[in-house]
């Protein structure tokens, strides 16, 4: 596997914010968890790529928002803050070794990785204040043709990213937080719920058998270890005071 990041920006505590008051960001504290996060990678069999380092970007370390990538092409996508959109040019450069087709989401269409949970051929887009219905229908346009199901989920409260609301954490099992995306959009899957005092707990990384998740939330990682999980736990709290979480910081290619 190869998993695509990038370094801390220095700049990372001028970040965009939505739902989050700022608080101080320590940058060198957010280096040192990142390295921590590449090292988990590593130990779950994935090879590290660089892109490019933007410095003058706060938010360049997500390079989640970036990028929708499947086995048989990447999305470049049209990130919903204005501020963010040259970062993904980089990201492109970097995948083009790994994908022949790369298509982009084009205006009006606004989207976000962040916003995109794929579980084999099904693809779920949040609906969120960074993307937008036009992006839906042009993934659509993009990925039907190659077997690919593409819905739009509505997300509700404090939510960033339909990520930050549900994740996958075993083959048939989304970690799941109800107030923030209605469960009734994933029949197929069994569902644990985050605990109720960690609204943003939802957000896991599946790597292969293993689950990547912030030691942040130590009630949900409780919940996810009790169902047989195999959860290999990372400082996260820089990250969080950025509204990100573990999926933000690499694009995984199969």
């Amino acid at each position: 596997m190869i998993a695509i990041t990038r370094p801390v920006s220095p700049r990372m505590d001028k970040c965009e914010l939505t739902h989050l008051d700022r608080q101080p960001i320590d940058i060198a504290l957010a280096e040192k968890q990142h390295e921590e996060y590449l090292d988990a990678l590593r130990r779950l069999g994935c090879e590290i790529v660089l892109a490019e380092e933007l410095p003058f970007y706060p938010d360049s370390v997500f390079v989640e928002d970036c990028a929708v990538v499947v086995p048989e092409l990447a999305i470049i996508t049209r990130p919903g803050a204005e501020s963010r959109r040259d970062e993904v040019f980089s990201i492109a450069d970097a995948l083009a070794p790994y994908r022949e087709n790369i298509y982009y989401i084009e205006a009006p269409g606004l989207l976000d990785g962040g916003d995109v949970l794929r579980i084999d051929n099904q693809i779920w887009v949040g609906l969120s204040g960074r993307t937008n219905a036009d992006a839906v229908l042009q993934m659509q346009s993009i990925l039907k043709p190659y077997g690919y199901s593409v819905d739009a989920v509505r997300l509700r409260g404090g939510c960033l990213h339909l990520k930050s609301a549900v994740t996958q954490v075993a083959d048939d099992l989304l970690l799941l937080n109800p107030d923030w995306v209605d469960d009734a959009y994933f029949p197929d899957f069994d569902i644990i719920e985050t605990d109720i005092d960690e609204p943003d707990a939802a957000n896991a990384l599946m790597v292969g058998d293993s689950v990547i998740y912030p030691s942040d939330f130590p009630y949900t990682a409780l919940l996810l270890a009790e169902e047989g999980i195999e959860l290999l736990l990372v400082d996260n709290s820089e990250v969080i005071k950025a509204e990100g979480g573990v999926t933000c910081c690499s694009l995984i290619l199969d």
